[in-house]
């Protein structure tokens, strides 16, 4: 039985470095006032553990709203420790991508705003992805992603974007650390098969799975992909040539975020036979498996290297706190 307004309790589970704690905590005093909830309790993350258990925690001690405050890691993390529960999820953002609250209709840069939608805005269930990896050793682990994963010029991106400068310019030092990661980069034989069905083999460069499809900058890299279709939108990048990047570039963020938008821009889409640069899968799940170890990432998390991945939607897995009129 749902407990009466005014003894709901929410657990707010945030990472001290990125966070501003003085503010978080008189926006959530201001908006447990006005939506007549009770105090909510705290919950640190640490270095040993970046949500998972804090937000299990906060649902143990009687929670039903948990809200992550920090950046991109914080709310993957909780919302794999919220997976499963009564609870729903709120989110603060505060980090470089805040993948998540971009695709879900967050104004950037305001976390009071944020804590208002996570106490009075309205519930949304929306997928995860979930990705079980196996390692170079043979161990294998599991993991929650809520936007996409992958190997390739992604994780290697991540893995050399300098900590220093997202600090100073934002998601903007990703474009430095691609841009590092691309001289390294060289195609990889994949063998891949989606919903169980025959086996196939693909040259590649990046392979993105993806629950969002929305990229800081407004790329679209899944114009098709949402938070709440029960699929899994896969997306393979494999340039050729001299000019092959430039190719990619263009279809991502001239066709999929300026002409996709019009009728017109659809048709000149159409007519367009060049799809070998980047190819657009879709289905419920993939297993995949590389013919050498590649970085593998998870919402910007790195996540170790990677021989093989298995990745499938948990439909309706997360119930979010989304603004009102999104």
């Amino acid at each position: 039985m749902p407990q009466p307004a005014e003894t709901r309790r929410a657990g707010i589970v945030f990472n001290p470095i990125k966070v501003d704690l003085e503010k978080l905590r008189a926006a959530v005093a201001e908006a447990e006032a006005e939506h007549g909830w009770g105090e909510s309790r705290w919950y640190e993350t640490s270095v040993e553990d970046a949500g998972q258990g804090p937000a299990r925690q906060a649902i143990a001690d009687g929670a039903e709203l948990v809200i992550a405050a920090g950046g991109d890691g914080t709310v993957r993390a909780v919302a794999e420790g919220v997976r499963g529960s009564d609870a729903a999820l709120g989110l603060v953002p505060a980090g470089t991508g805040n993948l998540l609250a971009r695709n879900l209709d967050f104004k950037p840069g305001n976390p009071e705003h944020a804590v208002s939608i996570a106490f009075g805005g309205r519930e949304r269930s929306i997928d995860a992805g979930i990705a079980q990896i196996e390692h170079p050793d043979g161990s294998r682990t599991e993991h929650l992603y809520t936007v996409m994963a992958g190997f390739g010029l992604d994780a290697k991106m991540i893995a050399k974007t300098d900590e220093k400068l997202k600090k100073r310019v934002g998601w903007l030092a990703y474009i430095d650390g691609g841009v590092r990661a691309l001289a390294e980069l060289h195609p990889v034989r994949m063998q891949y098969s989606i919903d169980g069905r025959a086996s196939k083999s693909m040259r590649v460069h990046t392979v993105l799975l993806g629950n969002c499809g929305l990229l800081p900058g407004g790329i679209l890299l899944m114009p098709d992909a949402r938070p709440d279709d029960g699929i899994l939108d896969i997306v393979a990048l494999r340039p050729e040539g001299p000019f092959g990047w430039i190719r990619v570039w263009n279809k991502l963020v001239f066709e999929n975020g300026v002409l996709r938008k019009s009728a017109a821009g659809r048709a000149i889409i159409d007519l367009n036979k060049d799809v070998r640069s980047v190819t657009s899968l879709r289905g419920r799940g993939i297993t995949l498996r590389v013919e050498e170890e590649q970085e593998f990432q998870l919402d910007g998390d790195e996540m170790g290297m990677a021989v093989a991945v298995k990745s499938w939607i948990d439909p309706d897995a997360l119930r979010v706190m989304v603004p009102a009129g999104s």
